[in-house]
C-alpha cells in the first residue's frame, strides 16, 4: 500500500492582506463621512475616493461600522504636539500659539465627522468613546495643561473651572462651522479668546 505523505499537509494560505493603502482607505472614509454622513455613506462611496477595490477594503473590514470606527480611532492631528502645548509664559500667548491655519482646517474637519457620525454614536457605545478619545479629548487636554499654568502662574483664580473653560472654544467654533456654516478662521479665533475666554477665565482682554 502507498503511504500517503501529505494527509497532515497545512492547507495554502490565501494572498496575504496588503495594508500599505490602510491610511489612505482611511482618511477617505473621513472625508466621506464629513460629505455624508454614516447614513449616506457606502463602501463603494469610500472604495471610489481611496481609487481602491471594494473588495480591497472589505478584505481589511468586514462591515461599514468596522471602518468607520477604525477611521475615528485613527484620526489624530498632524499639525500641532497636544501632549506639549505651547508654553509663551501667558495665558494668552498659549491659547494664541495653538491658533494655526493647518490646525483650524484640521479640527474643522473633525467637526463635520462628529457631525456626520452623531446618529452612529446614538446607537454604539464603542464608537461613542472612540469619537471622544480622537476628535474631542486631545484638543481638551492641551487646554487643561494651558489653564492649568496660569493657575500656577497666579494669572488667573485657583478655583477657575477649567473644565468650563476648555469648552468654550470648541462650542463657538461648532456652532460657527455646523450651524452657520461660516469658517472659524485665525481672526474669529482670536476675537473668541479675547473677548469671550479670556473675559471668562477673569482676565481683561
Amino acid at each position: 500500500m502507498t503511504q500517503i505523505d501529505d494527509v497532515d499537509e497545512k492547507p495554502r494560505l490565501g494572498r496575504k492582506r496588503d495594508h500599505t493603502r490602510d491610511g489612505e482607505i482611511l482618511d477617505a472614509t473621513l472625508d466621506v463621512l464629513a460629505e455624508t454622513g454614516y447614513d449616506g455613506m457606502t463602501i463603494d462611496m469610500v472604495a471610489a475616493r481611496a481609487k481602491a477595490g471594494k473588495a480591497t477594503v472589505y478584505r481589511r473590514w468586514a462591515s461599514k461600522p468596522e471602518l468607520v470606527l477604525d477611521a475615528v480611532a485613527c484620526m489624530k492631528s498632524k499639525d500641532v504636539d497636544l501632549t506639549a502645548p505651547p508654553d509663551t509664559g501667558t495665558l494668552r500667548g498659549d491659547l494664541i500659539a495653538m491658533v494655526k491655519s493647518p490646525t483650524i482646517r484640521e479640527s474643522e474637519r473633525k467637526l463635520k465627522v462628529m457631525a456626520g457620525i452623531v446618529s452612529m454614536i446614538a446607537r454604539d457605545p464603542e464608537l461613542a468613546v472612540a469619537a471622544r478619545e480622537a476628535l474631542v479629548e486631545p484638543r481638551a487636554g492641551a487646554n487643561r495643561i494651558i489653564f492649568q499654568r496660569a493657575i500656577d502662574r497666579g494669572e488667573i483664580p485657583a478655583d477657575s473651572d477649567i473644565e468650563r473653560l476648555c469648552t468654550i472654544g470648541p462650542s463657538m467654533v461648532s456652532y460657527r462651522v455646523l450651524m452657520l456654516q461660516q469658517p472659524a478662521d485665525r481672526e474669529f479665533m482670536i476675537d473668541t479668546i479675547d473677548r469671550i475666554i479670556l473675559p471668562a477665565a477673569g482676565l481683561r482682554p
